[in-house]
């Protein structure tokens, strides 16, 4: 092969492992980045230029020197790529990267090349009376977003109520911002797409896993969903890259709802973090596949498929400078795994420092061999100790609020915040039903005290009916359940490693004369529903609601049928892809 040359705005940890994958090609990457870029590292040659990204006179000398220029992050200066593609290849097209960038612009392409996202409204002012027009159009809560410049959570700020308001404007201060109606998901996936000259191809679909807004957990292939769906989402992902100009590969992450139906959330023209699994798992990975795309080489689609399940551990900066050392020192003694580090020295919280994959036979032996490596980074971060303190300032936060004269009311409780995203859709319903809803965080582990105060005052303070949520070995419902004579009802959630099937039978399995009641893993829309029917029993307005609630289901289904027998069964589920 003749020796191409590929210019690369940033030399990250995306350019790193770009790099690796040239090496093997006799491809050669020119990168514009920093001195001491993680990319730059690993490749000595004299072809870099040290500098900004996002500096004209510099982005035109990378250029001069390239067959293609492509991008390791979408936050650059599209206009420069505009002038320069008159006399070099671009890949994916600046057109592509300038709508992609503006996460708004990004949602209207979209929605007018009929790809499922969520439904959202442009912000003109960012005054607090233009956020309270978007709650009153979009319903609480919704997501306040920056439309640029944002990334890895940052530029995002959840607005549950008018209460928010005036944190969320602060938080993302003068930018530019739009809103987004509220997603119930039930799990967030995501599909890498490689988009060649003649074709649009996919990797298989996986599960993401998020904490404090960045990505904790790849699984690989996505664990308890369908073929079905993950099928759904390969094609939802390759219809959405398609509407885009350019070659190259794209992130495309989305959420599986409730119901089973697909949104996609964001799409990144590069590389991405959920498709670091590639390296080990798949004959060629994501940044080869970027290389062959821009460059016009041959991909055969079954080289993007899997060899063997692999989970994927983002090792993120801790408490200490070497934190991402130690848990990779303890990943060198863990059977099948693979270390990626790279190379920004001492490390800051929250930043990704590293991450390590592990391949199996199955994914239950998978998750056998990242838990150990789960439990170092969390132990690393300071995790436990920052939900401790988190959970003492709820709990100790100000003046609580009350239920009105005569409103019904259920107190939900969880074992961390980390399950709050789970049930929020319940405490919705609760709330949508007219219920006073008391959300708090009692652990059974952590602290065993509180939950018990919890649990044996909640008659006293009005409560009618306990909601408990917890993971893993989930013992708060039945500690709950045994510290109080009120109604108890235990939503398992689904935990980091596992299907929650344990989360399940703790539950479930409790001993004679101290009854839970269990709904499936991560349901709390039922937890929601049966405990409005217990109040029901006692309360005709909320009985009357929940008749009406029922007839309302009843409609959409005989709705539905009514589609289908005009549709006719094919026609009708290609508009459940849209």
């Amino acid at each position: 092969m003749d020796r191409k040359v590929v210019g690369c705005l940033g030399g990250g940890q995306l350019g790193r492992m770009l790099v690796e994958a040239a090496n093997r090609l006799n491809i050669q990457v020119n990168f514009l980045d920093a001195p001491n870029a993680p990319a730059k590292q690993i490749s000595a040659h004299e072809g870099h230029i040290d500098g900004s990204f996002k500096d004209r006179d510099s982005i035109k000398k990378l250029a001069g020197s390239c067959d293609v220029v492509t991008v390791e992050i979408e936050h650059v200066d599209t206009y420069v790529l505009e002038e320069i593609s008159s006399k070099v290849a671009v890949e994916p097209s600046w057109k592509t990267i300038r709508c992609i960038q503006d996460k708004y612009a990004q949602k209207e392409h979209l929605i007018k090349n009929m790809v499922a996202t969520a439904e959202s409204v442009p912000i003109s002012n960012g005054t607090r009376a233009d956020i309270e027009r978007v709650g009153q159009d979009l319903g609480y809560p919704f997501m306040l977003k920056s439309r640029t410049e944002a990334y890895d959570g940052r530029g995002n700020f959840p607005v549950r109520s008018e209460a928010d308001i005036d944190a969320a404007l602060e938080a993302l201060g003068s930018r530019p911002l739009y809103a987004e109606k509220w997603a119930n998901f039930k799990a967030e996936l995501a599909v890498m797409v490689v988009k060649t000259k003649a074709s649009t191809l996919a990797f298989p679909t996986v599960e993401t896993v998020h904490e404090d807004s960045i990505c904790k957990l790849v699984y690989a292939p996505a664990r308890n969903i369908s073929h079905s769906v993950a099928n759904k989402a390969q094609e939802l992902a390759k219809r959405a890259v398609a509407c885009f100009e350019g070659r190259g590969v794209f992130g495309v992450e989305m959420f599986l709802l409730e119901d089973e139906s697909l949104l996609v959330n964001e799409i990144a023209p590069r590389p991405h973090n959920s498709g670091h699994y590639t390296i080990e798992a798949c004959p060629i990975s994501q940044y080869e596949a970027h290389l062959r795309a821009i460059l016009d080489y041959p991909i055969p689609e079954e080289s993007l498929e899997m060899r063997e399940p692999a989970i994927m551990l983002n090792i993120l900066g801790g408490s200490s400078p070497d934190s991402h050392d130690q848990v990779a020192r303890k990943a060198l003694s863990n059977a099948r795994t693979s270390i990626h580090l790279y190379g920004k020295g001492e490390s800051r919280k929250g930043r990704k420092m590293g991450h390590v994959t592990v391949t199996a036979a199955t994914m239950k032996d998978a998750e056998k061999l990242i838990q150990p490596l789960i439990d170092a980074v969390d132990e690393a971060r300071g995790t436990e100790s920052d939900r401790s303190d988190k959970t003492s300032r709820i709990i100790n936060s100000g003046t609580e609020r009350r239920p009105a004269k005569g409103q019904r009311y259920v107190a939900v409780n969880m074992g961390s915040d980390s399950d709050l995203s789970v049930l929020v859709p319940g405490i919705e319903i609760l709330e949508s039903f007219g219920v006073f809803v008391e959300t708090r965080i009692t652990s059974a582990h952590r602290t065993p005290s509180w939950m018990a105060e919890f649990a044996s005052s909640a008659a006293d303070r009005g409560v009618e009916v306990i909601i408990a949520a917890a993971g893993g070995a989930a013992h708060l419902p039945g500690m709950t359940a045994s510290e109080t004579v009120l109604p108890v009802i235990g939503v398992p959630i689904k935990p980091t490693v596992g299907d929650g099937m344990d989360s399940v039978l703790s539950i479930l399995n409790m001993p004679k004369g101290i009854p839970v009641a269990t709904v499936s893993v991560n349901n709390s829309t039922n937890a929601a529903l049966l405990a409005v029917r217990i109040l029901g029993v006692a309360d005709i307005g909320i009985r009357k609601k929940y008749q009406a609630y029922v007839e309302n289901m009843a409609k959409e289904v005989k709705k539905k049928d009514a589609q289908l027998l005009e549709l006719g069964p094919v026609e009708y589920r290609k508009q459940m892809v849209k």
